[in-house]
């Protein structure tokens, strides 16, 4: 009972604020590494003398490790402590930072990326659940308006960021200027992070490790992240390849959940799903996590591919939506306090129907850049009254001492909904576009007279006779391609609304907590 009574009155020694500001920054260097480097892909190859498909293994090689090792941090937090673990982290990072930087071939640079994604994927869990552990309940939806504030910018920003610095520098130096950070946010988390007397580092855990349940999850993340990333270029399932991998998914998916339920010490505690609560808040989290990245990706390829946007300037369409992230967010944080989770939810969710909708009726090929911005601005609104709101409902009703675990699963959720809904996207409009490209032929028709007559028009103005003529028809062909496409952008983002309209009826499953206090009326906290 005494015991009890200290965690309960336990607070950490700095101010938690400083804290929360401490691990964001080291956070906010990982994610950004999820994205930073797309863009650059094709300097990447070119440099190492790979083709492009090849250089895509730079995302992909990080992306499993990242995935592999996000579940892990509470087995690593038994073992050395979470502090140590998290600091642990930042070395590994920096460290594979700079050896990406002086790689000199992409088999190299591959092998570093893998040592890069492990030290970043206990980045993000630990800092959250570190959050969530220095802050008293009532004030802790404003500490996840930080997090949250990480979580969705630093994407956001990733592009615009790295093509600067491509076009500037060097693409290495999307690596290189990790190491400050890196070494800043290792000072930082040694002089003021601790952990709570509730984790308990105890070396013998080292032999406890779920050796079993870490090979189903490799199988099964290596198996999803590659069918993903590798479906759209091998035409999905008509390749060998991409079967391969999508049946290592399922049998290392289905031998991962049978084990972790059978096991006396889970890599990853399955069990915390028989919490509505928290079970419900994983599938939501796995939606936003969805439709942000799916939204951060759809917006700027289709500036770049059908408006001829640099890579520079369609991040900087991004950049609205980003300042309006940073000031609604600490708004959506401190309502957080103030109101149940399943009403902001639901509101974030209705918002983003909304939005969605908006953007499939205006995202068109004469849109300028303003109506970019504008567009990009409606779809960050929503999030924070999301995001902060399932992230607050998933630790309610939970024991302090699965804040690890808590952290580690809704944070591996999320990115595995992200991967999903930007491959599933990605081939939804490529397939609509196809679709309406189909509808769209059948009126370039000889007989079909505004056919005829914009040929003619057209041919007329380009010089007359057969030649003219062939250059007009090659120039309509290629409008229609960018119609079809524009349509099949707004078809996607209408699917968008529908589901977000769907996540509006799934928030009020969550049960009514009183905002900031305890668990939910009807769940006990054991």
């Amino acid at each position: 009972m005494a015991a009890e009574l200290d965690h309960s009155q336990w607070k950490p020694i700095a101010n938690p604020w400083l804290i929360a500001a401490t691990v964001a920054l080291a956070a906010f260097m990982e994610v950004l590494d999820t994205s930073i480097a797309n863009v650059a892909l094709p300097h990447i190859a070119g440099n190492l003398g790979a083709s492009t498909d090849q250089g895509t293994w730079v995302l992909t090689s990080y992306l499993v490790a990242n995935a592999i090792i996000l579940p892990v941090g509470g087995w690593a937090s038994s073992v050395i402590g979470r502090r140590n673990f998290f600091m642990l982290c930042i070395i590994i990072f920096t460290v594979a930072s700079f050896l990406c930087g002086i790689a000199p071939s992409l088999p190299i640079l591959l092998i570093c990326r893998v040592f890069q994604g492990i030290g970043g994927g206990g980045l993000q869990p630990m800092a959250q659940a570190i959050m969530a552990d220095s802050f008293e309940e009532k004030k802790r939806g404003q500490a996840f308006a930080l997090y949250g504030l990480v979580a969705v910018l630093a994407p956001s920003i990733g592009p615009t960021l790295g093509g600067w610095i491509t076009d500037n520098f060097s693409w290495r130096w999307i690596f290189y200027i990790n190491i400050p950070v890196g070494i800043l946010a290792f000072i930082l988390t040694s002089r003021l992070v601790q952990d709570p007397p509730w984790i308990k580092a105890d070396r013998k855990n080292l032999l406890k490790l779920d050796y079993i349940g870490l090979g189903f999850l490799t199988i099964a993340m290596g198996g999803l992240q590659i069918a993903l990333d590798k479906g759209e270029e091998n035409d999905w399932f008509a390749s060998g390849f991409i079967r391969t991998f999508a049946i290592l998914f399922i049998v290392g998916m289905a031998g991962l959940i049978w084990w972790e339920l059978r096991t006396k010490a889970p890599l990853m505690n399955l069990r915390l799903f028989k919490f509505k609560n928290f079970a419900i808040c994983c599938f939501l989290m796995m939606l936003v996590g969805g439709v942000l990245n799916a939204a951060t990706v759809l917006q700027p390829q289709f500036l770049q591919q059908l408006l001829g946007y640099t890579a520079t300037n369609a991040g900087m369409a991004l950049t609205a939506g980003g300042v309006a992230l940073v000031i609604v967010m600490p708004a959506a944080g401190i309502l957080t306090g103030k109101f149940a989770a399943r009403n902001l939810a639901a509101v974030g969710f209705a918002f983003f129907a909304i939005a969605y909708f908006y953007v499939s009726t205006h995202i068109t090929l004469d849109m300028s850049f303003f109506e970019a911005s504008f567009l990009r601005v409606l779809q960050m609104v929503p999030i924070p009254f999301c995001f902060i709101a399932i992230t607050n409902a998933a630790y309610v009703g939970l024991p302090r001492e699965a804040s690890n675990q808590v952290s580690g699963l809704i944070n591996f959720v999320r990115n595995v909904g992200g991967s999903i809904f930007i491959a599933v996207t990605g081939a939804l409009v490529t397939n609509r576009s196809l679709f309406h490209q189909a509808r769209l032929v059948d009126y370039m028709q000889p007989g079909h007279q505004p056919y005829v007559g914009a040929v003619n028009s057209m041919g007329n103005f380009l010089g007359g006779g057969a030649q003219g003529s062939q250059m007009a028809q090659a120039t309509i062909y290629q409008q229609l391609n960018q119609q079809a496409a524009a349509l099949g952008y707004m078809d996607v983002y209408r699917m968008l609304c529908w589901m977000s309209i769907g996540m509006v009826c799934f928030a009020f499953l969550l049960s009514k907590n009183r905002p900031g206090q305890g668990a939910p009326a009807g769940e006990a906290v054991h």
